[in-house]
């Protein structure tokens, strides 16, 4: 009785407060199923049956990586003897909402499906934890220094699409300045910092934003400086989101140059939580990462 209020009060929540994007109420849909699925001792083979598909199918919904059709979530609600009306019906209303669109989708036309799920889980995150090697964060960086890493990527493209990519690389920032702002802990690697992307005056006002963005309540910043050798070398730039729903998994969010891997297995996310952990440890404290910026600055004279 107590799991069914808890279930109830968190679709409610979701709905009342639709936090984010249709990427994050997939991922609350999927997540109940999940729990109801395992709660009551239903194998993935019975729950395909009863949707008509197959066990990756099922695998998809529970994670949230896919399309919630109300047929589908209807005919698990059944098999799972979720008989209520009313909760039926927040689970029903929870699973239309999953179809609208997030305002990223304006920028359909320059955004990579792979990038797509991140911007709806970082509108979603709780906190957001990132290390970055080459550049500085695209949520920290300036529309100069953004147009600058946007240019080296997509050398080809026209200027009217590398400006909408800016556009959308500056409206992603909003979410540190909302209300409900997550907080935002960075570590940049020494190297992002020293590369002049865009030339000295560009760097000199990406350092500057650094040092003032620094000061924020919700942002934490960090630099990872070369004397700490190879502990820094995490593979590669990771992203870790944290969710204020208690029933969603962290989320690992790997980079790469064409695509992008999602994790969220414990062990997966412990592993880069551990990383994550030992780089805050031993790069410098907030306050030295500020003096260390401004070090750098006064280098670029």
């Amino acid at each position: 009785m107590a799991a069914e209020s808890s279930r109830s009060l968190s679709i409610k929540r979701y709905i009342e407060h639709p936090k984010g994007s249709p990427t994050v109420l997939r991922l609350v849909v999927g997540s109940q199923l999940r729990r109801l699925r395992k709660e009551r001792g239903i194998d993935l083979e019975e729950a395909a049956k009863a949707i008509r598909g197959s066990t990756a199918k099922v695998s998809r919904l529970e994670r949230g990586q896919g399309a919630c059709k109300e047929r589908d979530v209807a005919d698990l609600l059944t098999l799972y003897g979720v008989l209520d009306e009313d909760e039926r019906a927040d689970f029903l209303a929870l699973t239309r909402q999953t179809g609208t669109r997030g305002w990223w989708h304006r920028y359909s036309d320059v955004l990579p499906g792979w990038f797509d799920r991140h911007i709806g889980l970082e509108e979603a995150a709780a906190v957001i934890r990132t290390y970055e090697v080459q550049f500085v964060p695209g949520l920290l960086q300036t529309e100069d220094y953004a147009r600058a890493v946007i240019l080296l990527g997509h050398p080809r493209a026209s200027a009217h699409e590398n400006d909408r990519r800016v556009q959308l690389r500056m409206e992603r920032q909003n979410l540190l300045t909302r209300p409900d702002a997550p907080r935002l802990w960075a570590v940049l690697d020494e190297a992002a910092l020293r590369r002049p992307l865009g030339g000295v005056e560009v760097m000199r006002g990406q350092l500057r934003h650094l040092i003032e963005t620094a000061r924020r309540p919700n942002v934490t910043l960090q630099v990872a400086p070369f004397s700490v050798g190879g502990l820094a070398a995490a593979g590669g730039p990771v992203t870790i989101l944290r969710f204020p729903e208690p029933d969603l998994p962290d989320v690992v969010y790997l980079e790469q140059l064409t695509s992008a891997l999602y994790l969220d297995k414990e062990e997966d996310v412990d592993h880069y939580l551990s990383i994550m952990d030992r780089l805050c440890a031993v790069a410098e404290t907030p306050a030295s990462s500020t003096a260390f910026l401004e070090g750098l600055l006064a280098e670029l004279g």
